[in-house]
């Protein structure tokens, strides 16, 4: 009731709702959620020189990549489950301190080894920012009366990521170019004590309290048995999706088996991580995961594929094709800002999955003689894709998922995009499989076609939209 009462006096004045959510309270938690993206983007013109040094091959390097993607997507919901648990800031902290260990040990490591450990923190500590941020985001609007926070906030998160994936490959040249590839690392110091003054400043201290509980207490809240199945199944899969296009069957009936395991395991758990049962009742919420997940597969796949083509086929340097995808990245961000400030989630979904589709189909006609202009302007509908899809998706989340565990919910959403990712490798992989040329970005584009028609029709046919945008409308 109290909800009710006081929501309209703050949408009226307007002021209460710019104090809870002012830069004091987003811009650390912007900053924390930037931390992931710069990790992403800043370590690919950084492989070359890598490989030099620890005197591996190019593809060897590539473990630093699948590393802090699989430790992300098993960690993210881990780090939300934990932030319910112990508060969100108190997690926050921790995920930083994480990623300045692992700046500093990947910037002085001598060997493979040290670096992907170092990559592991990094992903991990990275992990915390997000689900952290929506934790914290749902807990101030509550505290403030309001039903949901202004859009602004909420598209701030993915704004500040889309703007960081933009440069960070540009920059990321230029910073290993001068001076060397420990940049790579280092650049996670500045901004991790940046956001741990900010945080500690800026943010209120959790009030939940943390003492008193027994381990054992802790365990069955927590549900470690889940965590780690849940890492094991990602893992395995990962395992079989890199070994594309030579599956490795055994790691994908390893992925099934343990998959069993969980659900059995998580129907009998008094605390779930995954809580099959809510994904098995809450279509809305499972769809929004499966829709983020296959939106961010297309923009993968033309991203890691496409910047592939353009350094092989087309015979840019890496630099010179990170300038090329800025304009994806930057309307990206645009396409974030415009999507946050409508309340309704359909129609920017609905537009989203016509852009994607609108891209493959254009990418079906490029070839080694086609104009830089052709391929900047495609991948430019692929950025607004990107954009529009991650606010709208987030926004339907936060509508869907309970307030108790938004946290997990958050990080669940993150991990379908990391699961994305992978299979974005496994694409590109099996198309360039010999030789990367016109033929095999043509298989690519025809794969993106098949994405995008699916994300297509599954958000059409989402009759559950219409009733979330009602809701929004009053």
């Amino acid at each position: 009731m109290g909800v009710t009462e006081k929501a309209p006096s703050i949408r009226q004045e307007g002021t209460p709702s710019e104090r809870a959510f002012g830069p004091t309270f987003v811009t650390p938690l912007y900053m924390g959620a930037v931390l992931n993206p710069i990790n992403s983007s800043v370590i690919a013109p950084a492989l070359v020189a890598i490989a030099a040094a620890m005197h591996t091959s190019v593809g060897g390097t590539a473990i630093l990549i699948s590393s802090l993607y699989l430790t992300s997507a098993i960690a993210q919901p881990a780090a939300g489950r934990l932030a319910e648990e112990f508060g969100p800031r108190r997690v926050f902290f921790v995920g930083i301190l994480l990623v300045l260990v692992g700046g500093v040990l990947g910037a002085a490591a001598r060997d493979m080894s040290v670096l992907v450990t170092a990559r592991v923190l990094i992903g991990a500590g990275t992990s915390a920012g997000y689900p952290s941020a929506m934790l914290l985001i749902r807990r101030r609007a509550q505290a403030t009366g309001l039903q949901e926070p202004p859009g602004s906030v909420l598209g701030g998160l993915a704004i500040a990521g889309a703007a960081t994936l933009a440069i960070g490959p540009a920059i990321g040249g230029l910073l290993v170019g001068w001076l060397g590839w420990q940049t790579a690392f280092w650049v996670n110091v500045p901004f991790a004590v940046a956001a741990f003054v900010m945080a500690a400043v800026w943010i209120p201290k959790d009030p939940d309290r943390v003492r008193g509980r027994s381990p054992r207490a802790l365990a069955s809240r927590i549900d470690p048995p889940g965590i780690v199945a849940f890492g094991g199944t990602l893992t395995a899969l990962l395992v079989f999706l890199s070994s594309l296009p030579d599956p490795d069957w055994p790691a994908l009936g390893v992925s099934v088996v343990i998959a069993a395991a969980l659900v059995a395991w998580e129907l009998r758990a008094a605390n779930p991580f995954l809580d099959v049962r809510l994904l098995a009742s809450n279509l809305a919420l499972t769809r929004t995961y499966l829709r983020n997940g296959l939106t961010l597969l297309g923009t993968y796949v033309i991203l890691y594929g496409l910047t592939q083509w353009l350094e092989a086929a087309r015979g840019l340097s890496a630099y010179q094709a990170g300038l090329i995808l800025i304009p994806m990245g930057a309307l990206s961000a645009v396409s974030a800002r415009v999507a946050s400030r409508r309340t309704r989630v359909r129609a920017p979904l609905i537009a989203s999955a016509l852009l994607l589709l609108a891209g493959a189909v254009a990418t079906l006609f490029l070839d080694s003689g086609s104009p830089v202009i052709a391929v900047i302007a495609i991948t430019a509908l692929f950025g607004l894709t990107s954009g529009a899809s991650t606010v709208a998706n987030q926004a339907v989340l936060y509508k869907e998922a309970p307030a108790r565990s938004v946290g997990t919910a958050s990080g669940l959403l993150r991990t379908f995009g990391y699961i994305g990712s992978i299979a974005s490798a496994a694409i590109t992989g099996t198309a360039f499989r010999t030789h990367v040329d016109d033929t095999g970005l043509r298989h690519i584009s025809w794969a993106l076609v098949g994405i995008a028609v699916v994300v297509l029709v599954m958000t059409a046919l989402d009759r559950h939209l219409r009733t979330t945008d009602r809701r929004s409308a009053h």
